[in-house]
């Protein structure tokens, strides 16, 4: 793959063997951020799950004190004084059964969050083959199938974010923005690392936390290193 001339300059300041404090590791990922965009600092932390078997999967949700920096787009599924409650809390979209063709048939997908009340499940499961894939699939172990949408949406709103193991046993995660000072960056991270060391399924052994990289969207990765939380 070839990189361009400003992530080679960048990669220059990253010493590949080496593991990182987390504070070091976010000051240079900041450094070395140097895209014309304010660029996203995304986790990525690989595991020793096996996350074919059911009690080495990994899910949940944290709220970073800091929020991602970005704008998150909420639609709720609910009805009556339910759907009532999410208008008022702020939800981008609310809607029910009528949105399930608009998202089947047109395409329709301008949210990035999908709250449902527990009676909406029903017609939310139609839509499993569209969300699923794209990890869009309310879920109540990341609190967004619940009765209490306005607290969901709050949380959303303020920085809540989803974690959970991909299909090789990787977590991915935003953590804020480059612009973000290292402090409020070396805060969201920890309470991230906070959140997935309490996480750790108990029929996990050896080793939990194989490798922790921190890099920004067009940025070289930095090695952290991962018995700073363990």
């Amino acid at each position: 793959m070839k990189r361009g001339k400003k992530y080679v300059e960048a990669a220059k300041a990253v010493e590949r063997t080496t593991l990182y404090d987390p504070a070091d590791a976010i000051a240079l990922v900041k450094k070395t951020a140097v895209a014309k965009f304010d660029e996203t600092v995304e986790a990525h932390i690989r595991t020793g799950c096996d996350g074919r078997h059911a009690d080495q999967q990994i899910r949940g949700a944290v709220v970073l004190p800091h929020g991602t920096g970005k704008t998150v787009r909420v639609l709720v599924f609910a009805k009556n004084a339910k759907a009532d409650e999410a208008q008022a809390a702020g939800a981008d979209f609310v809607g029910a059964e009528e949105l399930v063709p608009k998202i089947q048939k047109e395409g329709w997908l301008d949210f990035d969050v999908v709250v449902a009340t527990p009676d909406m499940m029903g017609v939310v499961g139609r839509l499993g083959r569209v969300l699923g894939p794209k990890g869009l699939m309310p879920n109540p172990k990341a609190g967004t199938v619940t009765m209490d949408v306005a607290k969901a949406i709050s949380e959303i709103k303020a920085g809540k974010i989803e974690y959970r193991l991909d299909k090789t046993n990787i977590i991915h995660v935003p953590i804020g923005k480059a612009s973000f000072s290292e402090e409020d960056l070396a805060d969201n991270f920890q309470t991230l690392m906070d959140a997935i060391i309490k996480a750790k399924p108990s029929a996990v052994k050896g080793t939990y936390l194989k490798s922790v990289v921190i890099t920004s969207t067009m940025g070289p990765g930095v090695k952290v290193n991962p018995m700073k939380f363990v």
